[in-house]
């Protein structure tokens, strides 16, 4: 356990990454309220207004054709396509075999009564796919290869236009080929609208909504939650790695700024085991920062949102670990203590073992998947998963007797409760044999 309440810090955490804003919470408000009312109209309003996109050629149209479809695939490097069906398959692989542990259950627990539960698909998902500051193609694995997976009938995947208008190649074909049975070029509030409240051509409305995107994306799906399904809230994703002597500074610091370049807000974390660890690891970090790719963002994110916390030994790690309850926890660590890291920690989004495992693998294709909860969310749920499609829902069946044995305790416990027409229902069933 830890030797003290307060860590000691290297390098102290920053200010959280601040609260979804009155100011964002209003406009969304605002925006959801006129798209009700305007319907389609106000779609194209907001689109034209935020994106500069209204369809092509001013069209109208938000839904790629398959000519689209194939003139984006032409322009696309073969290997790139070829990279992209591996990852593919490995989301797809990895989301079949959790598919198949979900089994329908039946038992009869009593003589002639029959109880049990079948998992059944949502019958359709709006898959949004982020492509602001990057364009995403892994997403769409997360979402429509996962979705398909569980045996989702329909999936309407959107993503934003891009700078020069229309999707960026790149996320169609993944979006395409991911098995998506439409794709729209909308981004933003707007889109999680549209696909709320069905205002995409004559598309129906879909049931839940899943995918990650900025601020405002993720107060729509906010605000949206109850009229459709949800995954989770995602705030600025996160990075933590859990560093013992044996770990390599440098590639420990790669992973930090790796993840941080998502954004300037992205917490990154590190927890040494020792004091000589942490003194490494931030040495690295600064080095690293001079030539990486990303700096400007990665190196914003760490100044202001990075920490090094030292940690005594593993009991302490592990117990620093589980309280920040990190998106991605990255254990580089001696490989003979790593199971013993799998059994013990509770927090965690995703779990990254050994120094082989980085965060980039899960993020792009290693077949996990990437939305996973932020803000220490990961204390009460995991992320997207094959069993985030399905609803479980129990059923029962009972004989004559069955009901001689259940009614008489729920007749008792229904008129104890003062529900005495819950009561009769028992009741008549037991009358009418003979009981």
């Amino acid at each position: 356990m830890p030797t003290s309440d307060r860590p000691r810090y290297l390098k102290a955490p920053g200010p959280p990454a601040p609260e979804v804003s009155d100011e964002i919470r209003r406009r969304v408000e605002t925006m959801l309220q006129d798209i009700s009312a305007g319907g389609v109209d106000a779609v194209r309003r907001w689109s034209r207004e935020l994106d500069g996109w209204d369809g092509p050629d001013g069209t109208g149209s938000f839904v790629v054709t398959e000519e689209d479809f194939e003139r984006a695939a032409a322009g696309l490097d073969d290997g790139l396509k070829a990279h992209i069906a591996f990852a593919q398959e490995q989301v797809r692989t990895f989301a079949l075999a959790q598919r198949a542990t979900l089994t329908d259950l039946r038992i009869e627990s009593l003589p002639g009564v029959v109880l049990g539960h079948t998992h059944i698909p949502v019958g359709s998902v709006g898959a949004y796919v982020p492509g602001g500051r990057y364009p995403m193609l892994a997403s769409s694995f997360m979402t429509v290869v996962v979705a398909k997976a569980a045996g989702v009938p329909r999936v309407v995947a959107v993503a934003p236009p891009a700078r020069h208008g229309g999707l960026h190649p790149a996320m169609l074909y993944a979006m395409w080929t991911s098995g998506a049975d439409v794709v729209a070029c909308l981004g933003g509030v707007q889109a999680l609208a549209a696909l709320a409240f069905g205002l995409i051509e004559d598309i129906p409305a879909v049931d839940m909504l899943v995918g990650a995107g900025n601020a405002y994306v993720a107060e729509a799906k906010r605000q949206l939650f109850g009229r459709v399904g949800i995954d989770l809230l995602a705030g600025p994703t996160e990075v933590l790695v859990v560093a013992d002597a044996s770990a390599d500074p440098r590639i420990v610091a790669a992973d930090v700024l790796g993840q941080a370049e998502h954004g300037p807000t992205s917490p990154a974390g590190v927890i040494a085991i020792g004091a000589g660890v942490a003194e490494a690891v931030a040495e690295q970090i600064e080095a690293l920062l001079a030539t990486w790719p990303t700096a400007e963002v990665a190196g914003a994110a760490w100044r202001d949102h990075g920490w090094i916390a030292i940690a005594a030994d593993d009991d302490e790690a592990i117990a620093l670990a589980d309280a920040a309850a990190n998106e991605h926890l990255e254990i580089q660590v001696e490989e003979a203590k790593l199971p013993m890291y799998l059994s013990r920690l509770r927090n965690y989004g995703s779990l990254f073992l050994g120094d082989q495992a980085t965060v980039a693998y899960g993020d792009k294709g290693v077949g996990t998947n990437h939305v996973l909860p932020t803000s220490g969310a990961a204390r009460y749920t995991g992320g997207l998963w094959v069993g985030k499609f399905l609803k479980t829902c129990t059923w029962q069946q009972l004989t004559a007797e069955g009901t001689r044995a259940v009614a008489p305790a729920i007749e008792a416990i229904s008129v104890a409760e003062h529900m005495l027409g819950h009561g009769l229902t028992a009741r008549m069933r037991l009358d009418r044999l003979g009981a």
